[in-house]
Order: structure tokens, then sequence, then C-alpha cells
């Protein structure tokens, strides 16, 4: 599925390094760190009537990502907030938005991997554009598995929210050419790790399964289906996974802020097909739906 361009984002402000600009103005410099090594964190907030879902989540991952990348200068929970806030208000955005939330190292006084060249303090971007989710939630999406492979802590720790996202891409790049909507990503022992943008669930018999978060992100939806199916009283289950056993599944299913819950409809050339007589993914849909205005945090304009 490729997104499309909505026209309305042709004149949006975007806040970048303390200042509101117009789209055809934004921008970072070639020194910065984003653009020297990737060396920046990121969140997807995702903006539905009257409130950011899980807005403080988001903000604690990504400053703890910054923290653990030893960011030297990480922006406080108000100041970001009133970035966020400052930006939809300028872009009169209040439902059907995402905000890619960057912060990066900052500026550079000259190229190179040192971050003691970076004496500038860190740059903040709050991109926010009229967008529905990325996924046909209705329809749902096919999915290849990609050769390569996932992240874990023994190589570049999965935890840390960090912009450096060729892997993904290249796993994407695969998923483009088989003509199909994603990739699954494997880790290194050939478990299954997550798709290269959502994690990912599976339902058999009744119990609802996930991989570990070791080669996959701790992802903030994630985290809420594990929630729900506790509130539900589906037995909820972390542990190794093989491909064997999402073809065999009930039901399999894509979950991430931009996706919101994805049903996953064909893995390889597998139909995954619901043989239980359950619809276990459509309580755990209409649950997360009802907690939408829960879990959500007012836009205070």
């Amino acid at each position: 599925m490729l997104q499309r361009y909505d026209s309305r984002n042709d004149n949006i402000f975007i806040h970048v390094g303390g200042k509101l600009v117009p789209r055809a103005e934004a921008r970072v410099s070639v020194f910065d760190s984003s653009v020297q090594g990737g060396d920046a964190v990121w969140e997807g907030l995702r903006v539905y009537k009257g409130g950011i879902l899980c807005l403080d989540r988001h903000l604690r991952r990504l400053q703890a990502s910054a923290h653990t990348l030893a960011f030297s200068d990480i922006p406080s929970l108000d100041k970001i907030k009133l970035a966020i806030k400052e930006t939809l208000q300028a872009n009169r955005m209040e439902d059907e938005t995402h905000i890619r939330l960057t912060l990066t190292r900052g500026e550079k006084i000259t190229s190179g991997m040192d971050p003691r060249l970076n004496t500038k303090g860190s740059c903040l971007i709050v991109l926010a554009e009229w967008k529905p989710v990325v996924y046909d939630n209705s329809r749902g999406i096919r999915v290849i598995t990609s050769s390569q492979r996932r992240n874990n802590p023994q190589f570049l720790d999965s935890k840390i929210h960090h912009n450096n996202l060729l892997n993904n891409i290249l796993a994407k790049i695969q998923a483009n050419v088989a003509g199909v909507d994603a990739a699954v990503m494997l880790d290194w022992q050939g478990f299954v790790a997550e798709l290269h943008d959502t994690n990912i669930f599976m339902i058999k018999d009744g119990t609802a399964f996930t991989p570990y978060p070791d080669a996959c992100l701790h992802g903030i939806t994630r985290g809420l289906v594990v929630e729900i199916c506790q509130t539900l009283n589906i037995p909820v289950t972390e542990r190794n996974l093989t491909l064997t056993e999402f073809y065999t599944a009930d039901e399999v299913f894509a979950t991430g802020t931009m996706g919101e819950l994805t049903p996953v409809t064909e893995i390889d050339g597998r139909a995954i097909t619901n043989n239980s007589g359950k619809n276990t993914l459509k309580n755990i849909q209409d649950q997360f739906i009802s907690l939408i205005p829960k879990m959500s945090e007012p836009l205070l304009f």
C-alpha cells in the first residue's frame, strides 16, 4: 500500500529547531547529526478527535532513547508538548493527523562521527500532516518474509527508537518487489521479530502470542494490545515464535501507531485461515477503539 499525498499538506507549518516555518522553508543544516549519520531519535504520534493517543508514553520513550544515545540536551516534556501544540494550532489540525516527532543530536561544527562536535544542542522537529492510517484495516495486508534480519542488542538495541532505518527500508524494498504490503523480519536466530514497520501478534486456540521485544521495538500500541488482552481475559504470551506457527495461526495482526490493528491475511503465499470459529481480533479492535478517548491527551486548545 502506497500512502497517497494529501494536497492539504501543501502549506503546512513545521516546527524546526524552535521555530514554526512554512513547509517550503523547513530544513536542517547539512552538518546536522541526522544528515551526517542518522543520529536522531523519533516517535510517530496519532491525533484523534480531541487528543493525541498515549502522548506521555511516546514522549518518555523519545527521551529514554535520547538518553541512551547520550544526547546532552534533551528537551523537557513541557517543551516538547508546547512545540506540538503550536504546530497543531498553526495548521488547525484536530483529527486525522500523523505527527513525525524527531529529535536530532543537533548541528556539528565540522563533519564527523564524534558527538563532541555537536556544540549547538539538540534539534526538535515536529512534522504534522493530514494523513489516514497507513493500512486498510478492513481489507488487511499481505506480507512476505524478508532476508533482512532485525537488529538485536548484540548489534544495535531495538529498544532505541533511532532514525537509522536502513535494514527496515531494505525489507520494505523486498516487499515492494514481491508485490505485497509489508515484510516480516526475523531475528538473528530465525525467530519472527516484527514487520518492517509494525509489531506482530498471532492468535491460536484463543491465546494471543507476540515475539519477545528483543529484536523488535517495544511498541506503544503493542503494549496497549497486551493490556487489552488482559482486560478481556484473553491469555497473552511473549515467546520465541517461528514462521510455521504464524502460517498455521487462527488470526495474525499487526499493531502500530500508523496502522492501528491490521489483520494479516497472507504470509509467504499461505492464507491465514481462521478455523477456530472465533473472532478474537475483532474483540480486541473494538476494545482498542473504545480506549482511544480515554488514552488520549487533550489538545489543550
